[in-house]
């Protein structure tokens, strides 16, 4: 099976895109010197506007000593359109640091930026597994039993049943590589349960998955409130669906946030109450804190890219980088290629990658 990347670092040289999140490069700097104190073999390749970047860099000698600061002017608004950044961008902050992976001289690459841009920078760069037709993204959500992983959350609006059968397969290796669930239950986004509900794509995946060998098992069918309870391991749906759950989820958890401040707040008694309270709301703050589950990863390119969230802080960029780091440190690419060796062969991929094929799919 052909990679891209050249053999494996003897550091964990992790690229970052500066210029990318709502906070821009004060926030990236902030994270990567808290993901050092973490992963003390951490190095980095910054790119950047030095002028905007440097001065925050300067803050942290630590992290200066183990970063190199690679100069660009360009970089990619969150107002770009993929298929424009993918044709204008080559010298953008996100483009060199998808660069880096593809070179050799990093083991991953992290950024805050455009989500649709990174996704179309990466595919054409990195390009995609042989066996995997289009990459997903993947994070992991909380649950009433611990964790779980969804996918596709934007990557795919449209999906047929053998993409929806490789993010299961896909979903499954990274469940057992972030979460360490050995055999994890894989279950399908429908609209209910019973076998004849739901699309087409979704019945026809459904009956590969219940016959496909898989490296965990196929639970079935799931629907939105199995998610947060934890009904299985990996959740699969197409990126329009995933990306709905996960805004309805974050809004959920803002607003259940929003109303119990609020009650606190109104009342002596309630203000009362919290204090006797307070360790118990600090404990649930933490378990449900996005900046805890930051960090989605693309799956399916030969290479490791990890999207932060734009709007985190320092914390939850530096949680993004620790998921690069967990999945080159447990060979996560390479585990799916064996595995996807095993399920189509080890042929070679087929796909020609150019900027036109993968522009006509984003716009």
């Amino acid at each position: 099976m052909t990679n891209v990347l050249k053999p494996a670092l003897t550091s964990t040289v992790i690229a970052l895109d500066a210029m990318g999140g709502d906070d821009g490069s004060a926030m990236v700097i902030a994270g990567a010197a808290l993901a050092l104190e973490r992963y003390p073999k951490l190095s980095y390749i910054i790119f950047g506007d030095e002028a905007r970047v440097r001065p925050h860099l300067d803050r942290f000698p630590a992290l200066a000593a183990v970063s190199e600061l690679r100069h660009t002017a360009d970089f990619v608004s969150s107002e770009t359109r993929p298929s424009l950044a993918l044709r204008q961008g080559r010298k953008s902050s996100m483009r060199l640091a998808i660069n880096a992976v593809a070179a050799g001289e990093a083991v991953s690459v992290v950024s805050a930026g455009n989500t649709g841009a990174l996704m179309a920078m990466a595919k054409f760069v990195l390009k995609t597994m042989p066996g995997i037709d289009r990459p997903a993204i993947a994070t992991v959500f909380p649950t009433q039993k611990g964790e779980c992983v969804v996918l596709d959350l934007g990557a795919n609006l449209e999906c047929d049943a053998e993409n929806l059968v490789q993010f299961a397969l896909m979903g499954s290796i990274f469940c057992n590589a972030v979460l360490g669930v050995s055999q994890p239950s894989i279950g399908l986004l429908n609209i209910g349960v019973e076998e004849m509900k739901g699309h087409d794509e979704v019945r026809t995946a459904a009956a590969i998955l219940r016959e496909r060998p898989l490296p965990g098992t196929f639970h079935g069918y799931v629907e939105g409130n199995d998610i947060m309870a934890g009904t299985v391991d990996v959740v699969v749906t197409d990126g329009f669906s995933g990306n709905i759950a996960l805004k309805a989820v974050e809004g959920t958890a803002k607003f259940m946030a929003h109303i119990l401040k609020q009650s606190l707040q109104g009342s002596l008694w309630g203000k009362i109450g919290y204090l006797f309270a307070r360790g118990c709301l600090q404990k649930m703050r933490l378990r449900a804190d996005p900046r805890r589950y930051n960090g989605a990863m693309f799956l399916g390119l030969q290479g490791v890219c990890v999207k932060s969230h734009g709007g985190t802080d320092q914390e939850g960029f530096a949680n993004a980088i620790g998921v690069a780091h967990d999945l080159v440190a447990h060979r996560f690419n390479e585990r799916i290629g064996e595995e996807l060796a095993r399920h189509y062969g080890a042929a070679e991929s087929d796909h020609v990658v150019t900027i036109e094929s993968v522009a006509g799919e984003i716009d």
